[in-house]
């Protein structure tokens, strides 16, 4: 089991502890690596009501934390970050970072065969490339656990060693004031699809008969180990969707053909468990309102919206009114004290962050005011906020993803527990990954499962400090 380290342990030289969580007089189970025993549903007097998270797009935990105090950050030594090119030797030096298959030039033609600081070249306000984060690509990049092929398998050139410096972005201060987790998976390899699918299910859709053109042909080794690519593609040889889709119930571009439209999936989510927990929940989405009336704002995402991909959640269903909203209404019914137990925020894409079509800057000065706005409600006593993202964005991260299934987990990504019970200045090092929410929303509400990696994903509760009981 990994440790808990807060500053004031480092600050004083103490070793790391593990996290204890006093439920009602009873210690939480330990989660012990690959044994995962079943948690104790929690007290009536426990005082988490609220549950949000926040979801922000394209970014490794190196990318955006790889300098934060106390972290499993970047590694000063030379040989760290390595990367080699399709024969498997390393570049002498990286090459040029491309946009739109062209040199960029606001960066030097050669840069070292090493992480380099992004702000260097460009300002917390531009916006940058955008590095490919493909399924099988994913997979090719992380090499074994070695994250030597981002750049070879990369369509960006240098751009995916590039990283942020902690200290200068926005969320900085506040993520100081709470709990860093350090070991933060996205769930599925790959893009922003898949890991929607497994934020809400727990696992990867299928699709019968796909497109032809969109099956992919990976290249295995006699030992089933992926050495290549004859083709990339969004749907796997064997019919499971693991790239960019719209559905067929959910808000499209009109110019997609109906056979290029995902059918209606029917698979549980973890919104169905809630309902029939009778549970309030509400997904929260930036552009929502525009995009169903047909007008949809130039960076709203239609494959960001995962819900709409449920036969529950079709047009005209009652469950879509009451659940699917617009991101102006957190803020209404934060501010009317409606807010619902369970919300998932969804900002537009120009404040999500995402490269290509967003600036760090203004994506994270935006979820300061959610934030802000949360603590300055009646809700913060009793609540837990966790900011993560969707998935790394194609850009490198040095730490070597747990063993998983098939489907991931994938590169680690920037997480941050926002709570009266989180330690502030803490980094948690325990390993979850996105499941680890639902996980923790099962713990809460005394929910069933989804699948088997929610159910032995490790809880969020493992970063909270939970008062005692009161006698």
């Amino acid at each position: 089991m990994k440790p808990f380290s807060s500053a004031a342990d480092r600050a004083a030289g103490r070793p790391a502890r593990p996290s204890l969580l006093l439920l009602g007089g009873l210690a939480a189970a330990l989660l012990l690596e690959g044994i995962f025993p079943a948690e104790a549903a929690p007290p009536p007097s426990s005082p988490i009501d609220h549950i949000v998270l926040i979801y922000q797009e394209n970014h490794s935990f190196d990318n955006l934390f790889g300098e934060f105090p106390g972290a499993d950050g970047i590694s000063k030594i030379a040989a760290e970050g390595v990367q080699v090119d399709h024969s498997g030797l390393p570049y002498r030096q990286l090459p040029p970072v491309q946009q739109d298959k062209r040199p960029d030039p606001r960066f030097p033609a050669h840069l070292p065969n090493r992480p380099f600081p992004l702000l260097s070249y460009v300002s917390l306000g531009d916006k940058i490339p955008d590095p490919i984060h493909s399924f099988y690509r994913n997979q090719l990049q992380i090499a074994g656990g070695v994250a030597s092929g981002y750049v070879a398998w990369g369509t960006t050139g240098a751009l995916p060693m590039g990283y942020y410096e902690t200290g200068r972005l926005p969320i900085y201060r506040l993520a100081r004031e709470f709990t860093v987790l350090d070991h933060f998976f996205q769930a599925a390899f790959g893009g922003s699809f898949p890991n929607h699918m497994w934020l809400v299910a727990s696992q990867t859709p299928s699709w019968t008969h796909p497109p032809a053109e969109w099956v992919a042909e990976p290249i295995f080794d006699e030992s089933g180990r992926l050495t290549g690519l004859r083709r990339d593609g969004k749907v796997t040889p064997d019919g499971y969707v693991v790239g960019t889709v719209e559905g067929a119930g959910a808000p499209h571009r009109s110019t997609t053909p109906a056979d290029h439209l995902l059918p209606p999936l029917t698979m549980p989510t973890i919104g169905d468990r809630l309902s029939a927990a009778e549970v309030s929940w509400a997904w929260y989405s930036g552009g929502w309102r525009d995009a169903l009336a047909g007008r949809p704002a130039p960076t709203f995402q239609f494959h960001h919206q995962p819900f709409a991909y449920f036969a529950r959640y079709g047009p005209e269903t009652r469950e879509r009114a009451v659940h699917l909203k617009d991101e102006t209404d957190f803020l209404a019914d934060l501010q009317s004290e409606r807010l619902p137990s369970v919300c998932f925020v969804k900002p537009l894409g120009i404040n999500s962050e995402h490269p290509g079509y967003a600036a760090v800057e203004e994506g994270q000065k935006h979820v300061i005011t959610l934030i802000r706005a949360i603590q300055a409600s009646r809700y913060w006593p009793r609540c837990v906020i966790l900011l993560t993202y969707d998935e790394f964005g194609g850009f490198w991260d040095h730490v070597p993803p747990p063993r998983g299934d098939r489907w991931g987990p994938g590169t680690r990504i920037p997480a941050v527990l926002i709570s009266p019970y989180t330690e502030r200045g803490g980094v948690d090092h325990h390993s979850y990954d996105t499941t680890s929410l639902l996980r923790f929303l099962e713990w809460r509400f005394g929910l069933n499962p989804l699948a088997d990696r929610d159910a032995r994903a490790t809880n969020l509760l493992e970063a909270i400090r939970l008062p005692p009981e009161q006698p």
